[in-house]
């Protein structure tokens, strides 16, 4: 099922108030109609290319969006002066989808030149790789502009890390305005994608330092897991974060959870350390509407995150550098 949410909208302009101007869903209906028609074909044939992608690049706007706010500083490539984020500890072998948005970039590029940018194509690039999946659909306030820097340390500090404390998690998710209900809304986008062996290991193997696995996942779960996850090596070996429907964006994530076959410990401690983030949990998992309709809003306030409007950043040519 597929909703447009009109989360927050004063009367009837659906403009999203941020900090420092508007973001809007109309922002290029006279500089570019064309927008996001192009932006929606060519994530839609990335993703039947290779569905994964689909993860990926709503992945990437949550990283861009947790540093310094979705202004698209995860897309700058290293320079004499700028580190990339994409060299962070989250970033670095795993963050990808760059090309498609390049393919994105160029093609808007020659249909409304210096008009959209970097930032506002990845958040509708994450909006559009929901609805491919099988979820909801929102209208994308849109009117951001591009940094002309990136944040490395930003990147490995602010990004909540597979295996932070559900406190270490839910503080950086209040440091950017979000909420609890935004946290267990927006973990459930792992109901699509992957993760990496290295990003569980621990769990499986030596979950407290005593040589025992974590005993809040399914034993039988984890034994199938190390299968394929060793001791060392096999770091990059990829497994399905949502092994139910790896590929359909839909509740069985949180359904997952209740059975203790969450594959990371960031997704396990939503129910396991906390009593409220349990109950929403359970909410979304008796039904898939109520998650769908959060997952939309929640996705909303993240992409309001300190965006750069008016006259601050730019529009970048090449998603990859700053102009010259």
């Amino acid at each position: 099922m597929v909703f447009t949410i009109f989360a927050f909208a004063p009367l009837s302009s659906f403009c999203y108030s941020t900090n420092v101007g508007y973001l809007y869903p109309q922002f290029y209906d006279r500089s570019c109609p064309q927008a996001r028609e192009i932006v929606k074909l060519i994530v839609a044939k990335a993703v039947a290319k290779e569905s994964r992608m689909a993860a990926s690049l709503l992945r990437l706007h949550f990283h861009d969006c947790f540093v310094k706010g979705c202004d698209a500083s995860i897309l700058l490539d290293s320079t004499g002066t700028i580190i990339s984020e994409k060299r962070s500890n989250p970033n670095r072998n795993s963050a990808r989808g760059f090309e498609v948005l390049d393919e994105i970039k160029s093609a808007l590029e020659k249909e409304c030149p210096h008009t959209v940018s970097c930032a506002d194509i990845m958040a509708l690039a994450a909006r559009d790789s929901t609805v491919l999946t099988g979820g909801p659909s929102w209208e994308v306030p849109l009117g951001r502009r591009d940094s002309r820097g990136a944040s490395v340390s930003g990147s490995n500090q602010n990004i909540p890390a597979p295996n932070n404390t559900f406190q270490t998690i839910l503080t950086k998710f209040k440091l950017k305005g979000l909420d609890m209900i935004d946290l267990v809304a927006l973990s459930g986008s792992h109901t699509i994608g992957n993760s990496r062996c290295v990003s569980f290991r621990q769990r499986i193997y030596n979950q407290t330092g005593n040589g025992q696995p974590d005993y809040t996942l399914d034993q039988s779960y984890a034994a199938q897991l190390r299968t394929r996850c060793p001791k060392s090596g096999g770091d990059q070996n990829h497994f399905f974060l949502d092994f139910v429907s790896p590929t359909k964006f839909d509740n069985n994530y949180f359904k997952n959870l209740l059975s203790f076959k969450g594959l990371l410990d960031s997704d396990e401690v939503l129910v396991t350390k906390n009593q409220v983030s349990l109950e929403l949990v359970k909410k979304y998992a008796e039904n898939n509407e109520l998650f769908f309709d959060q997952f939309a809003k929640s996705m909303i306030k993240m992409g309001n995150i300190s965006p750069l409007t008016g006259s601050r950043g730019e529009i970048r040519k090449n998603c990859r550098k700053i102009n010259a």
